[in-house]
């Protein structure tokens, strides 16, 4: 960041702005949008271990079938068990949107897209620089773009916030370009 001296005892910083750059009006992340892109993205990476339970009710049902051991608990168990972990995980994504640590999620920015970075400013002399490199994945949803920093953090940017269609088409372009939209 840039210091632009205001008051010589008082550095106030400014960020660095890119004239070619896709820039946004200011958005904040509902809490509620926030829960189900966080549960969506969880039921996807975690397809696999559905087939535990699956595996451990269909050895069970054989082996209730074959008459060697009748076992009607392992049903009930796996079933519960199962929308506990759900539940653990649901209340986890709440209880994110409850803690001052990660208040910053949902406060508004605006955001100035570029090749090199994405630049989320909270006011014109605040804010942070995010990497290419730090987005796992990305999305188009039917009214935004998702953006996967990892299990629990998303940038989610509908497609109103941008200015114009061609600014939509421009930060399009950057994701497959960087390769986290797939044509």
């Amino acid at each position: 960041m840039a210091k632009v001296s205001v008051n010589k005892h008082q550095p106030v910083y400014q960020m660095p702005t890119n004239p070619a750059a896709v820039r946004t009006k200011k958005y904040a992340l509902p809490t509620q949008k926030y829960i189900s892109l966080a549960m969506r993205y969880f039921f996807k990476t975690q397809l696999k271990w559905v087939l535990i339970p699956v595996a451990l009710i269909l050895i069970n049902a054989v082996i209730s079938l074959t008459g060697i051991y009748p076992n009607l608990w392992i049903y009930i168990t796996v079933v519960v068990a199962s929308i506990l972990y759900v539940l653990f995980w649901l209340i986890q994504f709440t209880g994110i949107t409850q803690l001052a640590q990660y208040k910053p999620m949902f406060e508004k920015f605006s955001y100035e897209i570029d090749n090199r970075q994405i630049i989320m400013k909270l006011n014109m002399k605040e804010g942070s620089v995010m990497k290419w490199e730090q987005i796992l994945e990305g999305y188009k949803d039917k009214d935004a773009y998702v953006l996967v920093i990892s299990k629990g953090q998303f940038l989610h940017l509908p497609f109103n916030i941008f200015t114009s269609e061609h600014d939509i088409k421009v930060f399009e372009r950057i994701l497959k370009q960087k390769e986290i939209l797939k044509a």
